[in-house]
């Protein structure tokens, strides 16, 4: 016993010194990061709301790291393909997921999804917030409120039609909650994206959607569709002539559309650290501070573990939404 003790402390020490040499390493690399482009997967085609946001605040560390953040939008499913993708890539600080409350969703809409968003990601932080809007075409909708709207689909159930992002997305959920809520039906057809579903409700190829807010903006300003309420309690800043949907008589239609940023499990804990540092660092900037308040949100503040627990509230909240509504995938 006494002629190994020594060596085993020996041994005891070196593993010790070892493990000890992780971390300094680890926020070495860090330290140095982003040495190259980093790669950020948007799981829906260019155009949508999640496009909304990602765009100027990968700008943003663009300049403030003076490396590219490069948006990769890989579309389909309702977000899951992307998300299949991010899932499975390298670990190394250079690839980043953006998804959205749709990812939260898509656990009670798709049985058999090929990545584990609380086992396969890591939260990093909460980018943005914003309540859903009901928009309509105004030429194939003639209608200036919500009131309006449901008098409108209550005289002709059935004749009128929403557009969504995909089956299992919140604009497809949003539509079957207020569909029960006001029992009333419209029929959903679903796009691949919020880009190319708000691209047919401007051209006047579909009636209605039911649509995050950063994405409508633009549309609702130049008057190319309407806006007939926010689904909240309190009108969206920036838009502070949009009624609420409490004010046009559904009080219980609230739906909020928000997007997140997460990294591939394995990610090193110090670039995750690093890449909250510059979110927080652009979010406090006169800029991204703007730029949110014109897509109707408010800059956030919720990080790492409490975000993943926020994710996981709103995946239970909207397990029950699907189980309500009955919702399936068309």
């Amino acid at each position: 016993m006494t002629t190994h003790h020594p060596r085993r402390l020996a041994l005891l020490a070196l593993t010790a010194a070892a493990s000890t040499l992780v971390s300094p390493l680890a926020m070495a690399q860090a330290s140095g990061w982003p040495g190259k482009p980093v790669t950020i997967v948007v799981p829906f085609p260019a155009g949508g709301g999640t496009d909304a946001f990602a765009r100027p605040l990968m700008a943003m560390l663009t300049k403030q790291t003076g490396k590219q953040f490069i948006i990769d939008n890989k579309g389909g499913a309702g977000g899951t393909v992307g998300a299949t993708v991010a899932s499975k890539a390298t670990p190394d600080g250079y690839t980043f997921f953006m998804g959205a409350v749709h990812h939260a969703i898509a656990p009670s809409m798709y049985p058999k999804l090929d990545y584990h968003l609380d086992t396969d990601f890591v939260p990093v932080g909460l980018i943005s917030s914003v309540p859903q809007v009901i928009v309509v075409n105004p030429q194939r909708v003639p209608v200036s409120d919500l009131k309006g709207l449901l008098e409108f689909v209550r005289a002709n159930p059935g004749k009128l039609n929403y557009g969504s992002a995909g089956n299992g997305t919140s604009h497809h959920l949003a539509g079957e909650l207020f569909k029960l809520q006001t029992k009333t039906f419209i029929t959903h057809i679903p796009y691949r994206g919020a880009g190319p579903a708000l691209q047919d409700l401007v051209a006047g190829q579909v009636d209605l959607m039911f649509d995050g807010l950063g994405s409508s903006a633009t549309h609702i300003k130049s008057g190319r569709i309407k806006a007939l309420a926010v689904a909240s309690d309190k009108r969206a800043p920036g838009f502070p002539d949009v009624p609420t949907s409490a004010e046009g008589g559904v009080p219980t239609y609230q739906v909020a559309t928000w997007y997140g940023l997460w990294a591939p499990k394995g990610t090193p804990k110090e670039i995750i650290s690093a890449m909250q540092a510059e979110m927080k660092k652009a979010f406090a900037t006169d800029e991204i501070k703007s730029a949110w308040n014109g897509l109707g949100a408010n800059v956030p503040s919720l990080w790492g573990d409490d975000f993943g627990k926020f994710v996981a509230s709103e995946t239970r909240r909207w397990a029950e939404v699907v189980k309500s509504s009955g919702a399936k995938l068309d």
